[in-house]
């Protein structure tokens, strides 16, 4: 089914698993995609048949919640890198997203006054960020599974708001229906 009936502008990344369309952010589209794969699988479910047909494909309900479910999982460090692409999840995580609060100092370790323009040299810092930005899914890897963990490349360690909130769609849909058979 993946590698068939998937539509041209998404490639797959055959070595992890992941869905892949662009090298910025890319995990915006994998979490977008896999929440619509929920929708419409839900879709499908409750309204009879839990199958469409495109020529000789057929595409069913399940079908759609298994790959959304190897996204998920991809996502929270089932890949070959063994890394959760979520802030502050798993054992290895990202620790250098591209995050104004998150690389500065807490009030509490540097309780002078950072200015706008002060506040670079936390940027370009080498050391991991002080503030730990728990559940932020950050870009995501290139389509070689590679990642640079480096607030430099925003392209890969920038979390947004357009990638966190369909996966949470995803999630919630996954609280709701816990993968028991696929």
């Amino acid at each position: 089914i993946y590698e068939t009936n998937f539509p041209e502008t998404m490639k797959w990344n055959f070595e992890g698993g992941l869905l892949y369309k662009g090298s910025e952010s890319n995990l915006q589209y994998v979490t977008s995609t896999s929440f619509l794969l929920l929708t419409y699988a839900k879709y499908l479910n409750t309204n009879g048949g839990n199958v469409v047909r495109c020529g000789t494909s057929a595409v069913t309900g399940e079908n759609l919640v298994t790959l959304a479910k190897a996204q998920v999982d991809y996502i929270l460090g089932n890949n070959p890198t063994k890394m959760s692409y979520m802030v502050g999840f798993g054992e290895r995580y990202p620790k250098h997203i591209h995050h104004r609060g998150s690389s500065l100092p807490s009030i509490h370790a540097h309780t002078q006054h950072i200015s706008c323009n002060d506040g670079f040299q936390f940027f370009h810092s080498s050391s991991p960020n002080p503030n730990i930005l728990v559940g932020a899914i950050v870009g995501g890897p290139d389509n070689n599974d590679n990642f640079s963990d480096d607030r430099h490349n925003y392209q890969q360690s920038e979390p947004a708001t357009y990638i966190n909130a369909p996966f949470v769609g995803a999630l919630a849909y996954f609280s709701a229906n816990p993968p028991t058979t696929y």
